[in-house]
């Protein structure tokens, strides 16, 4: 990729990748997934809080709910020329560690503005837009930092254990988060999280990797259009990244129909369960996911890297069926919701795992950021739109309506991948076979 042109890179092989040492005894990695860790489980506590703010403490309707999780998203939009940016500049590392304090600060506006009695869904507008920013920057920067942190035979492995870690924040996360808002308010809670960023820079400042020093393609020049550009197009042609792209803008479209928000409003409203009820739902369904992060790479060792996405791409949001049926008693509303949660979260990080380490591994360094950023805009682009129809679905025809079309569209995702070659991929091509 550092010639005159882009070149399309290998295709994962058959042949099985070298045995290594756990990257548990690798001290870069640990240090980083200890920051990473940290950050996920803080922001477990914002997801359920800053929705419980905007319905307990100002009283949003479902449309101004759906709002505010698009507003998260939206600047993912910007991913496409953000990620070509990124691709040209010399320290990734720095620009995470700057989105981090970035993030902590914004989000510490909250409790302050709370404690002077100013605090309004403006507000939550701008932080969740500022905070969405910020995190488009450290994503589009995390792809070529990841893909030379470790080789890429430890790939799903990598993606695996940190997979895991974000899995048991979403398991202690809402529930601490719930008590946390029951006990001291939603402003309040939101400060773990800004703390929580505050760990991750540290640490991810800490984690030194030989970062390969950005050369601009002749075809590239100086123009940051070009740029992006170039990693649209890699992403339209590489088969690989296309059938994964197109799958995932569509699970991730109708799952956002609910989102993190509505979902809440549901449990609330509908269900009519306690904040506490809500988390503790939530972190008990979240173990699914961690058994998810867990079993992945054996999964994918038994059925293959590429059935093992298709799986999951099913399995995701299939489960808001579940959701949509809950009914009867307190005790069998928490069962439905949390049995919702854990399929649910099991599904995506087989998806997640399997599919992030194999695109990891057909993309040529010189094009990482660019291609994250191109992907992202697609991808994560699509989720305020999602929210934002969610919540018009949601007032016209209801929330019970709601997660079954989620239910319904997002499993059916699942059919982009079938003429693709990603079912037929067992196993990631060996480092010593790239060229």
């Amino acid at each position: 990729m550092r010639g005159r042109r882009i070149t399309r890179p290998p295709r994962p092989s058959e042949s099985l990748p070298p045995a290594r040492d756990s990257l548990w005894r690798d001290r870069r990695f640990v240090r980083f997934w200890c920051g990473q860790s940290v950050s996920q489980f803080g922001d477990r506590i914002s997801e359920l809080a800053l929705p419980l703010m905007a319905v307990g403490a100002l009283h949003a309707s479902a449309n101004q709910v759906a709002l505010l999780t698009a507003l998260v998203w939206t600047p993912n939009l910007l991913g496409l020329f953000l990620g070509a940016w990124v691709d040209h500049r010399p320290a990734k590392r720095r620009l995470m560690v700057l989105a981090d304090l970035i993030r902590a600060a914004v989000l510490l506006s909250l409790p302050i503005a709370y404690a002077l009695g100013t605090v309004t869904l403006g507000q939550l507008y701008v932080v969740a837009a500022l905070t969405g920013t910020a995190a488009v920057v450290f994503n589009t920067a995390y792809s070529s930092f990841f893909a030379h942190l470790v080789p890429p035979e430890s790939y799903v492995e990598a993606n695996s254990k940190l997979s895991a870690s974000r899995s048991v924040s979403f398991i202690a996360g809402p529930a601490i988060g719930g008590g946390l808002v029951q006990a001291l308010t939603a402003p309040v809670a939101v400060v773990a999280d800004a703390l929580s960023f505050v760990a991750s820079a540290i640490l991810v400042g800490r984690t030194r990797v030989e970062e390969p020093v950005p050369v601009p393609t002749v075809s590239a020049g100086p123009s940051l259009l070009r740029r992006a550009w170039e990693g649209l197009t890699f992403v339209i042609h590489e088969p690989v990244m296309r059938a994964g792209l197109l799958c995932a803008t569509t699970v991730n479209f109708f799952t956002f129909l609910a989102g993190t928000g509505l979902l809440v409003l549901f449990a609330d409203r509908v269900l009519q369960l306690s904040p506490g009820v809500i988390g503790l739902a939530f972190g008990v369904g979240a173990t699914g996911g961690l058994l998810g992060a867990v079993v992945s790479p054996a999964i994918a060792r038994r059925i293959g890297i590429g059935r093992s996405i298709v799986a999951g791409a099913v399995l995701f949001p299939a489960p808001y069926a579940l959701a949509a049926a809950a009914t009867g008693p307190t005790w069998a509303r928490l069962g439905f919701l949390a049995a919702a949660e854990f399929l649910s979260a099991f599904g995506v990080m087989l998806f997640d795992v399997n599919l992030n380490s194999l695109q990891t591994s057909v993309v040529p360094d010189g094009l990482r950021s660019r291609v994250a950023g191109a992907y992202s805009t697609v991808n994560y682009g699509v989720r305020p739109l999602g929210a934002l129809i969610g919540g018009e679905l949601a007032t016209l025809a209801g929330l019970r309506v709601t997660l079954t079309v989620v239910a319904v569209g997002g499993a059916m995702s699942a059919l982009w991948l079938v003429a693709s070659p990603i079912p037929g991929i067992r196993v990631l091509k060996p480092a010593s076979d790239r060229s």
